[in-house]
């Protein structure tokens, strides 16, 4: 049993001028950021890279569309010698592509119909508290003409070295850092009641919940500007979480979430939020078990609650940081949880088979109709 999977180096600058300057960032490497990342570097226009903007093949969540579109406009892989993604979890999936020899067709590739082979040095730097993508190995994309969003969990995927830099949380708006960081809980949580989750896993991934959870309260108590006085602590729980769960493995809540977001555009962590209670119900439903027994008891010792109330505790707590929607407010109607439902059986079993319980279809319909409205 694998108890804990560690491939990218850490390492971490007080500013991007450091991280330029040590690692000598020009010729050769091709940058994939947000223009607006990159405008607040003084020196941008003296770099000698090559940069591409995410922004301007689409908005929202990565796509199969937008990375096909992107790959068009770079008109030599051969001469990148390093790729360094700069952003959220959009801009370090998209990233992972372009380390490999051969991303195209990019349906092919996840679909496995040709080897993924990495050649070029792979460089991820987060700027949002919530991805944890810097220390995986998956990258998930949607698929437009699917509407389901699909991921691909290769070793060619880890990043070399994984890059943290507090700085470019201090201007995040209040909304991103919140859907961000709920979704590395979530990843928190996940983990932990994975199959596969080990000692090592469990005490990231405890970390990282109590990190962010103890932010949230005082967030909660002293107003929405409290967070910036956290967010190295954020960014390095999110970090955590990703550790935690780069091995453990995410569960249910991602594969039920994956349609919304992949029909909706929902931001991914908008989107596991809005799944999230439905699924912890369900397992309550099903019986207590030893992971979903010890995840209440550590939940109610942060809280400072019984572990019967933990759950309720919780959804309040977050209630503080992120106003919850009903699927139907996304646009949802009862035909199309039914379709997907299917879509989760059918391509989710690499999240599904982490679930500390058995699910099935009906289960999947029942939790997306509690969520319904």
């Amino acid at each position: 049993m694998r108890e804990l999977i560690l491939k990218p180096e850490i390492c971490s600058f007080d500013t991007f001028e450091e991280f330029v300057t040590e690692y000598g960032v020009g010729e050769g490497d091709l940058i994939i950021t947000n223009e607006y990342i990159l405008n607040k570097y003084e020196k941008k226009d003296q770099l000698q890279a090559k940069i591409i903007y995410q922004e301007k093949y689409g908005s929202g969540e990565p796509s199969d569309e937008m990375f096909e579109a992107m790959y068009r406009d770079i008109a030599d892989m051969k001469a990148c010698r390093r790729v360094i993604g700069i952003g959220g979890g959009t801009v370090l999936d998209l990233s992972k592509l372009f380390a490999l020899e051969r991303c195209m067709p990019v349906e092919d590739l996840y679909m496995k119909k040709f080897p993924t082979v990495k050649n070029k040095k792979l460089i991820l730097i987060p700027t949002t508290c919530g991805t944890g993508s810097e220390v995986t190995n998956i990258s998930i994309l949607a698929f437009c003409k699917k509407n389901t969003k699909i991921g691909l969990a290769v070793d060619e995927l880890y990043a070399d070295e994984a890059v943290m830099i507090p700085e470019f949380l201090e201007n995040l708006p209040f909304s991103v850092f919140a859907t961000s960081s709920v979704d590395a809980l979530i990843h928190a949580v996940e983990s932990g009641l994975s199959p596969k989750a080990t000692a090592y896993t469990k005490m990231f991934g405890d970390r990282a919940m109590e990190i962010i959870l103890r932010g949230y309260q005082k967030i909660a108590r002293e107003g929405q500007e409290a967070r910036k006085g956290l967010l190295k602590d954020f960014l390095i729980a999110s970090n955590f979480a990703g550790i935690a769960f780069g091995t453990a493995g995410c569960g249910p809540v991602h594969a039920l979430s994956y349609p919304l977001g992949g029909t909706f555009h929902v931001p991914h962590g908008e989107a596991n939020y809005a799944i999230f209670s439905g699924v912890m119900r369900m397992y309550e439903k099903k019986g207590e078990n030893e992971a979903l027994a010890d995840l209440k008891e550590r939940l109610g010792r942060i809280l400072g609650c019984g572990k019967e109330e933990a759950f309720e505790r919780l959804d309040q707590l977050l209630s503080c940081i992120l106003s919850k929607k009903t699927l139907k407010a996304y646009g949802a109607d009862k035909e199309l949880l039914a379709q997907w439902s299917k879509s989760v059986e059918e391509s989710q079993q690499r999240l599904l088979k982490n679930s500390p319980m058995p699910l099935m279809y009906e289960d999947y319909l029942e939790i997306y109709g509690w969520l319904y409205e």
